[in-house]
């Protein structure tokens, strides 16, 4: 139906003054696959180094464990702010709309000979933080171009967004409502071929428009796109016969996992913390003690040891999953509401003898009855096939994609001639507040939040 909607002949095409469609449509959980397996390896190379200061072959810091997912721009957006002990634990993963984007913006910047800044591109997720999250300096191609040395750095261009618009799932109703377009009258079939040029690398292109890499998400793997779902059965094929046991925490959003061996040992502990409330425990639990400054307190290396203890008081996770909304992102504070759905689709009528106008505010029960129903949406394009249950099947399946996915990946490194580490890598930064200081002088932070305020949004 998006398909249709961007790129079709009943869609954008039809609508609007200038009839303008998209090129291509991108599922982002082709980029998720390879962010996923690129954090299995993370997990993996922060177990093989006991060194808190180790780096891998590229030269990046690996996190300290437990690594911290970064994929949820709301969570990171809080740990800059006001938990900078926290962000030696994120990982360096750039999350799939962004390396969508870096992908997106080098292939065809280098394959169809033109600038970054003429190829425009468009993320819809269900998470009004993700606007945040393009707007990040660190994901510009500043940090993956290579400078002209002929262009001096006064005529240089500034900075091209890998990710110029995010709109959210919601947004995407409004702008075909604003176009007098009805998405649940698109056809629910595939576009012909003739609608998209072909992708002009034919091997990034196997791989973006592979069926292989569909959306198949599992309710094992959770409704965040099963980041740590991901890293236990990575870590699962390599132990033949081990077990994922699962334990809910204090509520539904906590929930601690381990991986146990054939022998009943664990092998790895993981978890998962939706939700700020959830959050504030976790990153009060990594924050490192305070050594006393009573008469008598230890001091030196005793105090540092005392500081170590402390980061890992009852954190003995190699990974943990980090989402800021309950019940993970298919409750997006951008997700369609009950509301938006009634008013999109004449088949849904709000129970109320109200006037019409007034639309019924949804009851917990219907709003709780309405997520349920985004939740079986997320997961109804699971697979259907017979022996997918099978446990050896679905190791050999992990293997096989991350292998392709690594083959991949060093393509376009080699393609676009940037080191890997560039494009699949990003970095994170306390964010500095200024209470207390000044308010007379004049600062850049006071004419942002000028500007925050006009247009309605902001960090």
């Amino acid at each position: 139906m998006i398909d249709q909607f961007l790129r079709g002949p009943q869609g954008l095409r039809a609508g609007g003054k200038h009839g303008s469609g998209f090129t291509w449509v991108v599922d982002t959980n082709v980029m998720r696959e390879a962010v996923l397996t690129l954090t299995a390896d993370e997990v993996a190379a922060s177990l093989e180094n006991s060194d808190e200061s180790a780096a891998d072959a590229s030269g990046f810091p690996v996190p300290k464990r437990p690594i911290l997912s970064s994929a949820c721009p709301g969570w990171i957006c809080y740990a800059e702010k006001t938990h900078p002990h926290v962000l030696p634990h994120l990982s360096r993963m750039k999350s799939p709309q962004a390396l969508t984007g870096t992908l997106l913006k080098t292939v065809l910047s280098r394959t169809l000979g033109v600038s970054p800044s003429q190829i425009w591109h468009l993320a819809i997720m269900p998470c009004f933080d993700k606007k945040l999250e393009a707007s990040r300096q660190e994901l510009t191609d500043a940090s993956w171009r290579t400078p002209d040395p002929q262009t001096s750095e006064s005529q240089s261009q500034s900075p091209v967004r890998d990710v110029d618009c995010v709109i959210t799932t919601r947004e995407l109703l409004t702008l075909a409502s604003s176009r007098g377009i009805s998405l649940p009258n698109l056809p629910l079939k595939a576009l012909s071929p003739s609608f998209s040029p072909e992708f002009p690398d034919k091997t990034i292109g196997s791989f973006l428009f592979s069926n292989s890499y569909s959306s198949k998400q599992t309710s094992a793997a959770g409704t965040s796109g099963g980041y740590l779902y991901h890293v236990l059965t990575a870590f699962q094929s390599r132990h033949p016969n081990s077990e994922i046991v699962a334990q809910r925490g204090r509520n539904s959003d906590v929930v601690e996992y381990t991986l146990m061996s054939a022998s009943g040992e664990p092998i790895i502990k993981a978890a998962r913390y939706y939700g700020f409330r959830n959050i504030q425990n976790l990153v009060r639990k990594l924050k490192p003690a305070r050594a006393s400054k009573l008469p008598g307190a230890k001091t030196g290396a005793a105090n540092r040891r005392l500081q170590a203890a402390g980061a890992g008081s009852g954190m003995d996770y190699a990974y943990v999953e980090v989402m800021a909304c309950p019940g993970g992102c298919t409750n997006g504070g951008g997700q369609i509401r009950i509301e938006d759905a009634r008013e999109a689709n004449s088949s849904i009528q709000p129970a109320s003898d109200e006037p019409s106008g007034q639309p019924q505010k949804p009851s917990p029960h219907e709003q709780r009855a309405w997520l349920a129903r985004v939740d079986e949406a997320y997961y109804s394009a699971e697979s259907n096939s017979e022996a997918e249950s099978e446990h050896q099947l679905a190791q050999t399946s992990v293997v096989e994609k991350d292998a392709r996915v690594h083959e991949v990946l060093q393509y376009w490194s080699s393609m676009t001639e940037i080191p890997l580490s560039k494009l699949v890598y990003t970095t994170y930064r306390k964010v500095e507040s200024d209470v207390g200081k000044d308010k007379n002088a004049a600062s850049d932070t006071a004419r942002v939040v000028e500007l925050v305020g006009k247009i309605g949004g902001g960090w």
